[in-house]
């Protein structure tokens, strides 16, 4: 071979096949099982022939490309993992357990987030790059390894998924394939800010998982304020793109709704949302702001977001409240990239 292969990690059983030169073509499929069995090495992978196993651990002497720099535990069974890039950079992803013993892999999507939304702490540290595929998978891996069986996949770690679109469907393609992971797209969500393209592409082109949409306040002036996409794509455009999207897919929208205290909380509030929400099939899922340290916001009252949930919940829109699960190792929503430091950015000409 003359070209350096894409990660293992990072490929489809057929792209195994090709890329690092083995024959049959079955035996993609056999080292794919084995990755996703949580094989460490290629040594240990027992049904490739001997002489297989020693070109291919002589060719690639490691298996990820990835490390876990840093493990944080919280008492509510969560887990945020540091974890380092070939290039020295590095990610935060999070394990999450619920009360049903289900778990779920939050992953991030790119290295820190260009999206600056004023309340969260990734947007303060710029953008240096995109993850590839099989960076976004090991995360995944890396989880999977602290566990067992992962039964969920959130795409709302560090950066915006959908202006990386096509590494997370290469991703999710890795995820819900019968010889790997075998999720269900029920079992996947992909969540925006509000990227009106990137809607759109997976209205048109899939894949129809799961959508969630940070909406934060129904008010331009407010989402202006907290949401700097909001000026680029207002709330009127991003309510055409849901109402496309959801003839397209079917399928309800979850929409995110951060609360602070003093901004976007109460009655009001609530009644501006759905009125906004109107005849989209949708579910809020309210949540308390999580403290970030530098960030001018506060903490919502209890009587802020009972009235807020309680007055969308009178008008006939279904809410859940969101745990806030991870929040002791700045794992929960808006917290992630506490262990970093702010990308420094190159200069523009």
């Amino acid at each position: 071979m003359n070209a350096i292969p894409d990660p293992v990690t990072g490929l489809l059983p057929a792209g195994i096949a090709g890329q690092y030169g083995m024959s049959p073509a079955f035996r993609g499929t056999q080292l794919f099982r084995w990755i996703y069995r949580g094989a460490q090495s290629f040594s240990q992978m027992s049904d490739l022939p001997a002489l297989e196993r020693e070109r291919l651990s002589a060719l690639y002497p490691t298996l990820y490309d990835t490390s876990v720099a840093d493990t944080l535990s919280s008492p509510d069974g969560s887990t945020k993992l540091k974890i380092r890039l070939s290039d020295g950079s590095a990610i935060e992803s999070v394990l999450l357990s619920d009360s049903q013993g289900r778990l779920t892999a939050c992953l991030s999507t790119q290295v820190g987030c260009p999206m600056a939304c004023a309340f969260c702490k990734t947007g303060t540290l710029g953008l240096l790059r995109d993850l590839k595929t099989h960076e976004i998978m090991e995360q995944f891996l890396h989880l999977q390894a602290l566990r067992g069986r992962l039964s969920n996949v959130v795409f709302m770690g560090m950066g915006e998924p959908l202006l990386n679109l096509a590494a997370v469907r290469s991703a999710i393609a890795i995820l819900t394939h019968p010889d790997g992971p075998g999720l269900s797209n029920r079992k996947i969500t992909i969540s925006t800010c509000g990227i009106v393209p990137g809607i759109l592409d997976l209205a048109h082109n899939g894949p129809h998982v799961r959508l969630a949409v940070s909406i934060t306040s129904a008010d331009n002036t407010v989402r202006d304020s907290l949401m700097p996409v909001n000026k680029q794509w207002n709330l009127a455009s991003l309510k055409d793109t849901l109402v496309t999207y959801q003839a397209a897919s079917g399928d309800r929208i979850t929409l995110e709704a951060a609360i602070m205290g003093g901004r976007n909380a109460g009655a009001q509030a609530a009644r501006d949302m759905a009125s906004w929400i109107g005849s989209l099939k949708t579910q809020v899922n309210v949540i308390p702001w999580n403290p970030v340290d530098g960030l001018p916001f506060k903490e919502p009252s209890r009587q802020e977001v009972d009235s807020f949930e309680n007055e969308l919940e009178r008008l006939g829109i279904t809410t859940v409240r969101r745990a806030r699960r991870g929040r002791q190792v700045g794992g929960a929503c808006g917290q992630l990239g506490d262990t970093l430091e702010a990308y420094t950015l190159p200069d523009e000409d």
